[in-house]
């Protein structure tokens, strides 16, 4: 190739052109001659498959590229790279199927399918030797997937901490900075945009659980499946909890936690106390973090946005082009897409909840009577949970008052069966709240 000459394009298929794959049609005409320079040959949109969309002169989308006929873009034969941001199970899964078989590599955005079908899929590519790139599947556009998958491969990992969900900690930081009920903190989410319309999947946190699916596999080597991680969303953190928290040292996030602990995995997503002075408890509004603890280098953080049209736009694209140089190369794909080879990949043993040792964050709505806080203590007592620290509110003449406790750490099954017993009796007139906290990330 001489100076200032091209191969011939790479040519993708679009599945999709929402927002994500708007912002992608976006980069593509944006940084056309930047993509060309760097490849050594233009990357061309051959063809986009979307149900709704009509010719738009801004993007360059013309009446011939556009199509209704999915199923027949992915294995038409001028296409290179087939881009799936559908969303959803179906019909990415069997287009992603087909499109492995017809020897076509592969860029997704789809954690949910990633997590549910992720073995059958990779599986696939592996016999097809083709790649699968999903680095906007987690984190938009931090380089997550890349960074577990390549430049920490030379460790082993302890933990990973994550803050994946833009949603729950722009409510949770509304809560925590501007004293919002979580009713209210959603709502102004949904008014911003953070926030869809139905936000089930993301303040219930399915959506973090399914991204960590994805982080244990790339950390770990082991297929988690959505179902195998205990996920409990926000919906039920008070402002009183958020500010009980905060009297004790520590600020409120939803986490996504997987642990490996003598070959078994922790697997968990729930409200999690942090301490004020961690760097995670600091990460706020819409920003995503994943915080990495590794055998050699010890303790590493990255962060960034985690969703919007651009950020993760930026992660296909990055995708698109480490497939692009693989196939300029002459290769045959990227056989270790989850950083293991396929066959490798075992099935997680998963340490269940009861196991799992935490120090905790109570609160009881106690009576306001002799010896009821040291009834309480005695119960906790009995199932093996001290007592760290104590914050009782003053009578101010109401039958019932708020009683917080932290605790030292415990295994689960102990806590459970000790707030079981404090329920049945008359000493408090609610169900006991209680928070995870993570101390010593």
């Amino acid at each position: 190739m001489r100076r200032g000459e091209f191969l011939k394009p790479i040519r993708l298929a679009l599945l999709g052109c929402g927002t994500v794959g708007g912002g992608v049609v976006k980069l593509l005409r944006r940084n056309a001659a930047a993509y060309a320079h760097k490849l050594g040959a233009p990357l061309e949109l051959a063809g986009v498959a979307d149900r709704s969309l009509k010719p738009d002169r801004a993007l360059g989308l013309t009446r011939d590229l556009i199509t209704r006929d999915a199923a027949a873009l992915v294995v038409r034969e001028d296409i290179d790279i087939v881009v799936e941001l559908f969303g959803g199970q179906e019909p990415a899964r069997s287009l992603i199927l087909r499109a492995l078989a017809s020897g076509k590599d592969v860029v997704t955005g789809n954690k949910a399918m990633l997590a549910e079908h992720g073995a059958e899929v990779f599986g696939a590519a592996a016999r097809c030797g083709r790649a699968v790139g999903f680095e906007a599947a987690v984190a938009g556009g931090i380089p997550i997937i890349r960074t577990l998958r390549e430049g920490l491969s030379g460790d082993r990992h302890r933990a990973v901490y994550g803050i994946v969900n833009g949603t729950c900690n722009s409510i949770l930081t509304t809560m925590s900075l501007r004293g919002a009920e979580f009713k209210d903190a959603l709502a102004a989410a949904q008014r911003a945009g953070l926030a869809e319309p139905d936000p089930t999947l993301d303040i219930g946190g399915h959506d973090a659980a399914h991204k960590l699916c994805l982080l244990a596999a790339l950390a770990f080597g082991v297929m988690l499946k959505p179902a195998q991680v205990y996920t409990e969303g926000i919906t039920r953190v008070t402002q009183d909890d958020i500010a009980y928290a905060r009297e004790l040292g520590y600020t409120t996030k939803l986490l996504a936690i997987a642990k490996e602990d003598h070959g078994a995995i922790e697997a968990r997503v729930h409200p999690t106390l942090l301490p004020r002075e961690h760097v995670l408890a600091n990460i706020n509004d819409a920003y995503n973090a994943i915080y990495i603890d590794s055998d050699a280098l010890g303790t590493t953080l990255y962060s960034g946005f985690g969703a919007g049209q651009l950020p993760s736009a930026t992660a296909v694209l990055a995708d698109i082009m480490e497939i692009a140089r693989e196939r300029r190369a002459g290769g045959a794909g990227r056989a270790h897409a989850l950083g293991h080879p396929v066959e490798l990949i075992r099935r997680a043993r998963v340490k269940p909840m009861a196991d799992v040792i935490c120090e905790y964050y109570l609160r009881f709505m106690a009576r306001d009577e002799p010896g009821v806080l040291g009834a309480i203590a005695s119960v906790l007592g009995r199932n093996g949970i001290s007592i760290a620290s104590v914050i009782q509110k003053g009578r101010g003449g109401k039958k019932t008052v708020p009683v917080i406790m932290r605790t030292h750490a415990a295994p689960e099954r102990n806590l459970v069966r000790a707030l079981a017993r404090i329920e049945r009796t008359p000493m408090v007139d609610a169900k006991p709240a209680f928070i995870r906290i993570e101390e010593n990330l």
